[in-house]
């Protein structure tokens, strides 16, 4: 008996630690998976009041792959857009490579300065900054930024994400708030237009990738840009952000949308492309990046 005992405790203990290392090495979806909790319940509900289809609705917000991400939106309130290197977009080898992308995709890009009447160096220099010409399309799950960031009226929530801020980067508590109070109306409203586009296009919102703030494929439009502006440019009948055919007839409809015309002096093509992202430093990097491409 002593030594089947032993051998039993052996055993008993061996699986234990096989369990445990099993579950240490879940991926990162299936271990939100096991914590998910409940925390889209009113943002839901605000959805159907809203209109949304009740079924679409909670079918989509009960998947496994939508959970509440604290640590992916708590970036968004440390994130400083000044502290970015734009530099290294007009260094030889980013420029080079924008060279050879302005040669493989040479006819969506013509194509596109033909219809809209944009710049193609512009265009592929604004691809080149935001994705690496497609090359880093970010690795957040759109929906669960955008969620998150929507729920954040519920106070609880909100200290979650304040929480997980670490200590030394914690931003100042009432400049925290003010842009939660901002930021959580913009992201309810991003979500909306997330979900209608999706539905328009048939995709799996769940399915789309991006930056820490929602913003998605190669032009990384945000949702509300890609449901009224995005175009498809190898006319699939798909508006698909992930093409690059698509992606560049986009960038080029948003900039004609905002006031670009053929010949327009250095100082509007600066205020138009500061549509795009409100940094002066990052538009000044396109202009010069549009420069040494021409």
């Amino acid at each position: 008996m002593g030594l089947f005992s032993l051998s039993y405790k052996r055993i008993s203990g061996f699986f234990f630690i096989l369990l445990f290392c099993i579950f240490l090495s879940l991926p990162h979806a299936i271990a939100q998976k096991l914590q998910k909790g409940n925390e889209f319940a009113k943002l839901s509900q605000r959805l159907i009041q809203d209109g949304f289809n009740p079924e679409k609705i909670n079918s989509l917000f009960s998947s496994d792959q939508v959970f509440f991400s604290p640590s992916g939106v708590s970036s968004f309130f440390i994130h400083s857009e000044s502290s970015l290197n734009y530099d290294q977009f007009i260094a030889p080898k980013p420029i080079a490579n924008a060279r050879e992308y302005m040669q493989t995709y040479g006819k969506s890009l013509d194509l596109a300065e033909k219809t809209y009447g944009v710049d193609k160096t512009i265009i592929t220099a604004i691809l080149l900054v935001e994705t690496q010409l497609g090359g880093y399309l970010g690795k957040r799950t759109v929906i669960n930024t955008l969620a998150t960031m929507a729920a954040l009226t519920d106070e609880d929530l909100k200290e979650r994400i304040w929480n997980s801020i670490p200590d030394k980067k914690k931003p100042n508590r009432e400049k925290f708030e003010k842009k939660v109070k901002k930021r959580s109306q913009w992201g309810y409203l991003e979500l909306k237009a997330l979900i209608k586009y999706t539905t328009r296009e048939q995709i799996a919102p769940e399915s789309i990738k991006g930056s820490y703030a929602g913003a998605m494929g190669i032009s990384q439009f945000m949702p509300s840009n890609a449901l009224t502006l995005a175009k498809d440019g190898n006319n699939d009948g798909k508006v698909d952000l992930f093409s690059h055919a698509d992606a560049i007839s986009s960038v080029a409809n948003y900039l004609k949308h905002h006031g670009w015309k053929p010949g327009i002096p250095r100082q509007r093509q600066h205020e138009v492309l500061f549509r795009y992202n409100h940094s002066n430093y990052y538009v000044d990097t396109l202009l010069k990046v549009s420069d040494k491409l021409k």
